[in-house]
């Protein structure tokens, strides 16, 4: 198993469990609620497979639903995610050969286009769970709001996350 494999297999058991412990418990004013564990999706490399990048989404959400009491609204949320990582990448940077890294990140994008890419990531996410919970739209001002503010939230946290993953060595200043 490649040193690669590894540290997502770590990273996906690190914020499952810090989704199903801790950040499903968070609501801030009713109305944000922090999706991390997609943060693994958002970081698997280009280079992967499509059929394989679907696998680990469908699961990373299956597993979130199971601890979660979700019945398959992170399952599919995730697939859908996965799905469309590939062209919401495109959008933003055209050709793969311009990434520096096979994985997106903050120095292999740059800032500008790695925060559209995850500002994307998370919307399309908060958009699609929030939706399939309410599977209405009897309050779209409640559900708008809910989306946005849990975008955001998640981006935040993805972003810190992102900084931690970093190595030093590689830290701008």
């Amino acid at each position: 198993m490649s040193k690669t494999a590894l540290q997502f297999i770590v990273l996906s058991v690190v914020l499952v469990l810090a989704q199903v412990l801790v950040f499903n418990h968070i609501c801030l004013f009713n109305l944000a609620v922090p999706m991390v564990f997609i943060y693994v999706i958002v970081r698997l490399p280009i280079t992967m497979n499509t059929n394989q990048v679907l696998t680990v989404g469908f699961l990373l959400g299956l597993v979130v639903d199971i601890f979660s009491d979700t019945p398959g609204m992170n399952a599919l949320s995730c697939t859908v995610l996965a799905m469309f990582r590939r062209p919401i990448l495109r959008l933003y940077v055209p050709r793969e050969e311009d990434l520096t890294r096979p994985e997106p990140t903050l120095q292999s994008l740059g800032t500008a286009v790695y925060l559209k890419y995850l500002l994307t990531m998370s919307l399309l996410y908060c958009s699609l769970i929030f939706l399939i919970e309410s599977f209405t739209f009897f309050n779209p001002l409640q559900l708008v709001l809910r989306v946005i503010a849990s975008t955001v939230l998640s981006m935040l946290l993805m972003l810190g996350a992102d900084s931690l993953m970093t190595p030093h060595s590689e830290k701008r200043l």
